[in-house]
């Protein structure tokens, strides 16, 4: 349910991400590091497209001491290009106010 939540938030309402996230949250996009919700929400909408659909292909989750750790790995349509690009996500997320924050989000595509 989160993954499907995450991925229609951001192909149809970006900005709304910005209620997943929390001050102490940290993405890796790409190897560089955004930590806290405004650095990380202009990061993301500072993308250099404005339209996207992702596919998850596969999806894994374990519990963590205090969260649940979910893999992600999937193919996006970028507006404009031709092929889709096969990318990997790793999210922690932790328990708050009976749902769930991603305290940790780790992207990278897979080129190869």
């Amino acid at each position: 349910a989160f993954t499907a939540h995450f991925y229609q938030t951001f192909d149809a309402n970006r900005p709304a991400l910005a209620n997943l996230y929390q001050e102490g949250s940290m993405l890796t996009f790409e190897g560089t590091q955004f930590g806290g919700t405004a650095a990380i929400m202009e990061k993301l909408a500072n993308l250099p497209f404005n339209q996207c659909l992702h596919t998850i292909v596969t999806q894994d989750a374990q519990p963590t001491h205090a969260g649940i750790l979910v893999f992600v790995s999937g193919e996006i349509r970028i507006e404009g290009e031709e092929h889709m690009m096969k990318f990997s996500e790793v999210f922690h997320l932790m328990p708050a106010n009976g749902s769930y924050y991603i305290l940790n989000d780790m992207f990278r595509l897979n080129l190869s």
